[in-house]
């Protein structure tokens, strides 16, 4: 459990936390593979959400899924990539979190991702909370923790530092 006071100012920048869909670069997962590595190329992120045609989130495709599939026993097969679509190499049933979910949750998600697709109830993509916002947030913890809180020792750490 996260206490009270660092949680406060964990969330002092809330607002910047989610970054909103319209500002993340996504795919249908029925557009061309090809389409796909074009985007991942443009925008140069390594993975990106992948949504359906009513904008619920279906999964995300890496650039690593598209090489894998390139990939065979002679080599680098570009041509592996004609006729397949997004929906045949990405990763399916991805972690998502709503907005409302609790920060220990986001926490321990972005430990392993470096961004969480956020859903509202009906799946429908909202955007995406990067570990790169919650970092600053984390940055913004360390430096002004002991600015806004004194803090005394327990008596078994002061008993440690004295060796009694």
């Amino acid at each position: 459990m996260i206490g009270k006071y660092t949680k406060s100012l964990l969330l002092e920048n809330k607002d910047s936390f989610l970054i909103p869909s319209d500002n993340v670069a996504t795919v249908l997962y029925s557009h061309p593979l090809e389409h796909a590595l074009l985007v991942l190329s443009k925008v140069g992120y390594s993975k990106i959400p992948v949504l359906d045609s009513s904008d619920h989130l279906v999964g995300l495709i890496s650039l690593a899924n598209i090489v894998d599939k390139m990939m065979d026993i002679d080599g680098f097969n570009s041509n592996v990539l004609d006729g397949l679509l997004v929906s045949d190499v990405m990763e399916v049933n991805v972690a998502s979190l709503q907005q409302e979910d609790d920060l220990e949750d986001v926490l321990h998600l972005l430990v392993e991702a470096s961004f969480l697709p956020i859903v509202d109830a009906n799946n429908t993509f909202e955007g995406i909370i990067t570990r790169k916002e919650i970092l600053k947030s984390v940055n913004h913890l360390a430096h002004e923790l002991e600015k806004r809180y004194e803090f005394i020792p327990r008596v078994n750490e002061i008993k440690e530092e004295l060796n009694i």
